[in-house]
């Protein structure tokens, strides 16, 4: 299958450029069901209607792939894989398939270690979609035909029932909160579900124009489908009767050069998300001074055919697209780059997320605002450390150690910080007559004192190895 890429001009900041192709189309249909990254960035597993699973590096370089197994070992291989996901730590892999079962295989972090099935949950119907929230380490969720939307425990090896649609709606698509605290579940009836693992609660957050098959949760909740519109839910906001404050909606029911959605994703930021149809995918980016979402751009791929599912690298730095025919292709994300000193290269994936590259080594570390801020102002001193501002707090790392902070901060800028010290950062401020100790990879404050003068050769810090006490 011959494919050609053009690319519409992008209306807003969020750039995409393809990069390579990483699993080639066949001569048919062979459905790409499912991207997932392992959320330490390193691995990317893809997987078509030939149920092989393809694992690939961070660069997307293919190294390795297993066949998956049928939940009868005697049965015949004629189900598909309806879901993907990555635990937390990296090292396991959750697959739904639709001879209702669930397999987790244990990959283990570096390439070559052994594959093990490590947990199976078998059920009475199909798997549909299949989600690894972030926090919840030994927990997955799935979701089945019947409408249901389970737990599978790890350590007890059982499933169980979080909520069910009332009517036992198919349910056709899954998404985990950025937070990895609540799902979100969207059905054939058009309705989306969320559960809260704090409250254990289900409620119907909204029904959708119609049957939800690209869902995915950022920002906001995105919702997709056949009538072409893309819509917009605040998961937390509801209107006086309780129900969902009403969605941003784009309607692109008039173009005609715009099919159904099928598939969409949002990047870890949860400001730029990308929704896939028919030779094409559209990004959307939340602009946070209009409080509104906003078309970002449109890639257009000829003889692509329907995007059938999406995945964003967990730095943010690529796009993962997969396609009807299984090919899957790999896009550079950001919004931009430059160079530092002539030794390091700054790429903004998004406004609160940046890559910082050793040019050296290539070696990289991604600094990012754990409150969403934009990061600004950043600066490497010694070849070795880093500082960085956003409007309310203070970001120092150290690249060696791949340890990064942020405490909260209200500075005029002009402060001045000593590295002397192994582990942590002096910071002392003229403006509040203060020296502030942060060590790194601790997101608080150590101690504080006040002073107006410093000298370097007269301060002495100890950090102890059980206890951050200062003395």
């Amino acid at each position: 299958t011959a494919i050609s890429r053009s690319v519409a001009a992008p209306a807003a900041t969020m750039q995409l450029r393809f990069l390579k192709t990483v699993l080639q189309p066949a001569e048919g249909i062979q459905k790409c069901t499912s991207i997932t990254w392992s959320p330490n960035s390193k691995r990317m597993a893809a997987v078509t209607t030939d149920r092989v699973v393809q694992l690939f590096d961070e660069h997307g370089e293919k190294k390795d792939k297993f066949s998956t197994k049928p939940a009868d070992p005697a049965g015949p291989k004629n189900f598909v894989v309806r879901g993907m996901a990555f635990s937390p730590d990296s090292t396991k892999l959750a697959i739904g398939q639709s001879d209702n079962i669930v397999f987790v295989y244990k990959l283990g972090l570096e390439w070559g270690e052994k594959k093990s099935i490590c947990n199976k949950f078998l059920q009475h119907s199909a798997i549909t979609a299949l989600v690894w929230p972030s926090n919840r380490h030994n927990e997955l969720v799935f979701s089945l035909s019947e409408g249901k939307v389970k737990v599978g425990a790890l350590k007890t090896n059982k499933a169980s029932t979080l909520y069910a649609h009332p009517d036992g709606a198919y349910c056709v698509s899954l998404a985990a909160s950025p937070d990895g605290g609540s799902v979100c579940s969207g059905h054939m009836d058009g309705s989306i579900w969320v559960f809260s693992f704090d409250d254990g609660a289900g409620a119907r957050l909204c029904t959708h124009s119609c049957v939800p098959y690209a869902l995915s949760w950022g920002a906001a909740v995105v919702a997709a489908g056949s009538d072409r519109k893309v819509a917009f839910y605040n998961a937390h906001s509801r209107a006086g009767n309780g129900a969902a404050a009403p969605p941003q909606v784009f309607d692109y029911g008039s173009d005609e050069t715009v099919r159904e959605f099928a598939s969409a994703a949002f990047n870890p930021a949860g400001e730029t998300v990308a929704v896939g149809s028919f030779d094409q995918f559209r990004v959307f980016t939340y602009h946070e001074s209009r409080s509104a979402w906003e078309e970002a751009g449109v890639k257009e791929v000829q003889n692509m055919y329907t995007v059938t599912a999406l995945g964003w690298k967990p730095d943010g730095s690529s796009l993962a697209v997969g396609a009807l025919c299984g090919n899957v292709d790999l896009y550079d994300a950001c919004i931009r780059r430059h160079r530092y000193k002539g030794a390091f290269e700054f790429t903004y994936v998004s406004t609160s997320n940046v890559i910082v590259k050793r040019l050296s080594t290539q070696s990289r570390i991604v600094l990012k605002s754990h409150f969403g801020y934009q990061v600004s102002g950043i600066n490497i001193y010694r070849d070795r450390f880093l500082v960085a501002h956003t409007a309310d707090t203070l970001l120092l790392g150290d690249l060696e150690t791949c340890r990064l902070s942020e405490v909260p901060w209200n500075g005029s800028g002009q402060e001045r910080y000593d590295f002397d010290t192994e582990r942590v950062c002096v910071v002392h401020s003229a403006e509040r007559g203060e020296l502030s100790v942060v060590e790194y990879g601790r997101n608080e404050v150590l101690g504080t004192c006040r002073t107006s003068h410093t000298n370097p050769n007269l301060l002495s810090v100890r950090v102890s190895e059980s206890r951050a006490d200062v003395n």
